[in-house]
């Protein structure tokens, strides 16, 4: 999968240095990926939330953060549109973000 980008990972481990080896590992698996549908999600991230308009909801460092992506299945891209604790993702819209 081509990621769209890895800048606002990279911001949020800077300020959450327990996070990079999480968000380091999820951006490599989901590289490496090649998701046709939310299903081949599921295969590899059991406790992802599928949810309305594209939009996956990642559990990371066990779940002390929450990513919201939003994925093209037919081009092969994920838009990167929310990385935050649950404090945050609590103040957001995750099917809208």
């Amino acid at each position: 999968m081509r990621i769209i980008s890895k800048k606002p990972l990279r911001e949020f481990w800077q300020q959450h240095a327990d996070a990079e080896q999480a968000l380091k590992a999820w951006y490599h698996d989901v590289k490496q990926a090649n998701w046709k549908s939310p299903n081949d999600i599921r295969q590899t991230y059991a406790t992802a939330s599928i949810i309305a308009n594209n939009r996956v909801v990642f559990n990371i460092r066990g779940n002390n953060y929450r990513l919201i992506v939003a994925v093209n299945y037919d081009f092969g891209i994920v838009y990167i549109r929310f990385i935050g604790t649950h404090n945050e993702y609590d103040t957001v819209d995750a099917e809208t973000i």
